[in-house]
């Protein structure tokens, strides 16, 4: 679209610049755009404007009104919130390209008065401080600091730019949840297994004024009631036998975000407890008599719908209406199947890089069976299919043969069934690229001889 030395004396200007195509996706955008949004360029350019920016619309989009008026907008003062939920203040220009009379893309420029306007509402808090000083008990902040807590920021976390998807019940969905990132309320969100709740998590911590606090998530069902209350509430020495004074994920998720997997699987009881922390913002330790204050912001799922999990009591009713103060949905597959095709060129670039794989890309015909499955692990399902064809496959392109035989024929299987039969098939692709040698198939799919040797018995795989 651009001379490459036009593009090259782009990046050297003080002022941003991004463009879009007729699509709506982001085709360039220069080192200050990316510097000013704090995205990375490589990951923005080829989606689309909404995804970059979740917090804008089809309304409030510059570029997307000029695309679609064909007028130019000239000094339009704009802030909004990037995919890290960072306020930005822009004053922008933006102007349609046209070749022979037709729209084929929208530019705009940008120069960034955040710090500017930051400034400007410093000093205004500032006066209003000074007059109040005289009136106001000012105690000194507690410092915190890394040691003294268990901060989940030291590995990364996901952001709204992880979360891949253009349909419009995904960009309505990433918008909302960046609204979310600015409450402290708690959330409660509902999402078959597989659908990607904890990306939605992590982005709305990532994205609210807790983000450089901790981050702890603890999945309810992976223990019993006995250990979890102790985890999450703490515990003193002596409360039980080989009990000793520990805190719990309340008091180290103080300031932060606490994420609860499976509520649904939290014993009632356990629940009781957890409510009165939310009403109160208390916490005491299994054993103790004192309590202490914690500043938690509690996101919880659950795997069912919420409403039947109240009927058919698994969650207290209570706790729902308590938690349930903003809700998210997160949609299966099957129902935002056309992001099935940017879903399967991403875990292609990823298992390109991360197995040193050259796929190029997928079929027609291997595509059109992606998009007929329903995918009853949803988005879980879909990568490791494509992880397992990665894996094994020498020629550039996704073929139909390459996919599993119950994707090609489509029938209706349990989800044991379908894992069970992807194992199989991966096993016997295996050990036919490595000559039959069961000890060479085991060191190449990083499993025990034993191991591979049961499996064989079971799937009744025989040399």
């Amino acid at each position: 679209m651009f001379d490459e030395n036009i593009l090259e004396i782009l990046n050297y200007l003080d002022e941003g610049i991004t463009v879009i195509d007729t699509n709506g996706k982001i085709v360039f955008c220069n080192q200050k755009a990316a510097k000013v949004d704090n995205i990375d360029r490589n990951t923005a350019i080829g989606r689309h404007i909404l995804e970059v920016y979740p917090s804008l619309s089809e309304k409030t989009s510059t570029l997307l009104k000029v695309l679609n008026s064909g007028e130019a907008i000239i000094g339009n003062f704009q802030s909004f919130k990037n995919y890290k939920g960072e306020s930005i203040t822009t004053i922008n220009s933006t102007i349609p390209i046209k070749k022979n009379k037709k729209i084929t893309a929208a530019l705009e420029i940008s120069r960034d008065i955040t710090e500017m306007r930051k400034l400007s509402e410093e000093l205004v808090e500032l006066r209003n401080e000074l007059l109040d000083i005289e009136r106001e008990k000012i105690e000194p902040q507690k410092k915190y600091t890394p040691s003294n807590t268990l901060n989940s920021n030291k590995s990364k976390l996901y952001t709204f730019m992880d979360i891949i998807g253009q349909s419009d019940v995904m960009l309505r969905l990433k918008a909302y949840a960046l609204k979310a990132a600015a409450s402290s309320s708690p959330v409660l969100i509902y999402g078959e297994t597989g659908t990607g709740k904890e990306l939605f998590v992590q982005a709305i911590h990532n994205s609210s004024s807790r983000k450089n606090k901790p981050f702890i998530a603890q999945n309810c069902a992976a223990l019993p009631s006995t250990l979890l209350e102790g985890i999450l509430f703490g515990t003193v020495k002596g409360s039980f036998t080989g009990s000793e004074d520990r805190p719990g994920l309340f008091e180290l998720a103080d300031g932060g975000t606490l994420y609860l997997d499976e509520l649904n699987s939290m014993p009632m009881d356990l629940q009781a407890k957890l409510l009165r922390v939310l009403e109160d913002g208390k916490v005491r330790r299994v054993g103790d008599t004192k309590e202490k204050n914690v500043d938690v912001r509690i996101i919880a799922s659950v795997n069912s719908e919420p409403q039947k999990c109240v009927k058919n009591q698994v969650i207290r009713m209570d706790l729902y209406y308590r938690l349930n103060v903003i809700s998210l949905t997160i949609p299966e597959l099957k129902n935002r199947k056309s992001d099935i095709p940017i879903m399967v060129q991403h875990f292609i670039e990823k298992y390109n890089r991360k197995l040193n794989a050259k796929i190029k890309g997928i079929s027609r015909e291997a595509m059109e069976k992606l998009l007929e499955y329903d995918w009853p692990g949803n988005i879980r399902e879909l990568e490791h299919v494509l992880e397992g064809i990665i894996n094994l496959k020498e020629s550039e392109y996704i073929e139909l043969s390459d996919l599993p035989e119950y994707i090609r024929e489509d029938k209706n299987k349990s989800l044991n069934e379908i894992l069970d039969e992807t194992e199989k098939r991966i096993i016997c692709e295996t050990l036919k690229l490595m000559d039959y040698n069961i000890s060479k198939t085991a060191e190449y799919l990083k499993i025990p001889r034993q191991t591979l040797q049961y499996r064989m018995k079971r799937f009744n795989i025989k040399l």
